[in-house]
């Protein structure tokens, strides 16, 4: 059981991802906030059916699935939808994600949240022991979206300008890993990271 519990987060094309993997290669568990939101809102589910009852039948595609870049789009043109589906969305990831951790084998858990800093922070997420977050620069953001997902630049901006500024994110974190250069120089940091919050679960259990 993990009671130590590591929130990571960072912006769109921040590297988290890779961070995730230099988390797990190191056998450490890593419940991830976009498999549980998928979960809360598989066929079937009361998640599900409440998103429908909110937003009509139209947002599901022919197979029953929530047609997610149909909803994508939806609340991305429109907050107050966006703020509907977060409000159907994030309790129940919050809730798979605090279990799954706890469950964890390990000295401790990473629950890895990109909108850690949008969905209420510690507020939101008072279990969490530390949060760490992945910092980059906003240009470099944007010139890895355009060359990741092939889209123009105003979407670069509007994708990034939809998140939580990196002045917000840092706000709340307890330690920060810089991921300006190349990807190799991440699984140092990692390192570091990982031998201190083995020490600090240990020092807490």
């Amino acid at each position: 059981m993990s009671d130590y519990i590591i929130g990571l987060t960072g912006g769109v094309a921040s590297g988290k991802s890779t961070v995730e993997a230099c988390f797990r290669r190191r056998g450490v568990a890593v419940a991830d906030a976009d498999a549980a939101a998928r979960e809360a809102l598989a066929p079937g589910s009361d998640g599900l059916a409440e998103v429908v009852a909110t937003f009509g039948h139209d947002v599901l595609g022919a197979d029953g699935q929530l047609d997610r870049a149909a909803m994508r789009r939806r609340v991305f043109a429109d907050p107050g939808a966006r703020q509907r589906l977060e409000a159907i969305v994030h309790p129940r990831v919050r809730s798979a994600m605090a279990a799954a951790c706890r469950a964890a084998q390990g000295h401790y858990a990473v629950a890895s949240i990109p909108l850690l800093a949008e969905g209420g922070g510690r507020t939101a997420y008072p279990w969490l022991s530390r949060i760490l977050v992945v910092d980059v620069p906003v240009e470099a953001q944007r010139a890895r979206l355009l060359r990741r997902d092939g889209i123009d630049d105003a979407l670069a901006r509007a994708m990034i300008a939809a998140q939580a500024t990196r002045a917000q994110r840092l706000a709340i974190a307890d330690d920060v890993l810089v991921n300006d250069g190349a990807l190799a120089a991440l699984d140092p940091q990692v390192a570091a990271l990982d031998r201190l919050y083995r020490a600090l679960a240990a020092a807490a259990a």
